[in-house]
């Protein structure tokens, strides 16, 4: 099914044009939207800063251009400050190992659990992670428990020795302290910037509630969301999750006539794991759990 789509070009300019005007809505958010609407300034840099994390997905897949190097200078610079790209280029290359989906152990993207560890959790810890499995919950309080737990695990490979995710860190602390420093010398308020960092998490939140279910089979573990909206385009149409997954090569804007021109054949090989829409999705999860938090089909000891 990849056939032309595995050939990449040199310079993928729709991705460069949208890179400049993404770091030219950041500036013009933070220096003359407050003047106009605070509120306004808030809700277009929220958007804007899920789109910057979109691009930054894009440049860890080889996007707009070949040279990785390139790519990863264009996103080291994480304006939304919660997570260093590096550390999002490694966790979510070794995601992309699609054996690994939904392992409670080696998917580093999973919100399974181990059911053995499900089970020695207190009472309230899994009345937490159940409010969690809702697409509300997911977008309330996810943000703050996958923060929270991802750089726990970092802080505690760094104590034991691993140089590779403190040099990580270390860069986005400056690059963070440069991101901080315009927000500054900007009329936007440093805490309302914070604010929209979570509030973008939250957004992401929705595209990556149900990316992945538990499934014996491999190809049938992505989904599908047959969406084109507005939240198709801030996550550069990776609702098409099982089209990105089999072709990452491909950049975001051939990915659905790529679906399109053999829309059968992958519905056939994630076994049907598709959704309309964001809104059906909305619908269905808002205030009800998916899938359970203990992993359905994995061993209980």
């Amino acid at each position: 099914m990849s056939g032309q789509w595995a050939v990449g070009k040199a310079i993928e300019w729709p991705t460069v044009f949208l890179w400049l005007v993404c770091w030219g809505l950041w500036l013009f958010v933070l220096f003359v939207l407050p003047l106009v609407s605070m509120l306004l300034a808030g809700v277009v840099l929220t958007l804007v800063l899920v789109l910057q994390s979109s691009l930054s997905h894009e440049a860890l897949h080889g996007h707009p251009f070949l040279s990785g190097r390139v790519n990863d200078g264009l996103a080291m610079v994480s304006l939304g400050l919660l997570v260093p790209y590096i550390r999002f280029r490694d966790t979510h290359l070794a995601h992309h190992i699609d054996e690994r989906l939904t392992d409670p152990y080696d998917d580093p993207e999973t919100n399974f659990y181990d059911p053995a560890v499900w089970a020695q959790m207190a009472p309230w810890q899994q009345q937490i992670m159940q409010l969690n499995n809702t697409l509300l919950g997911r977008m309330l309080i996810g943000p703050l428990i996958s923060q929270v737990m991802f750089m726990r695990g970092d802080l505690r490979e760094m104590r034991q020795g691993d140089c590779v995710i403190l040099r990580a860190w270390l860069i986005h602390f400056v690059s963070s302290a440069l991101v901080i420093g315009v927000v500054l010398t900007s009329p936007m308020p440093i805490w309302i910037y914070l604010i929209c960092c979570y509030f973008t998490m939250s957004i992401l939140k929705i595209r990556t509630f149900l990316e992945h279910r538990a499934h014996q089979d491999t190809t049938a573990r992505t989904v599908i969301i047959d969406d084109n909206g507005p939240l198709a385009f801030l996550f550069l149409n990776n609702n098409l999750h099982a089209v990105h997954h089999l072709h990452p090569q491909v950049a975001w804007y051939n990915l659905p006539r790529l679906y399109r021109d053999n829309t059968d054949s992958y519905d056939r090989f994630n076994e049907g794991y598709n959704y309309r829409s964001y809104a059906q999705v909305i619908a269905r999860y808002f205030v009800k759990s998916k899938d359970p938090v203990p992993h359905p089909l994995w061993p209980s000891e």
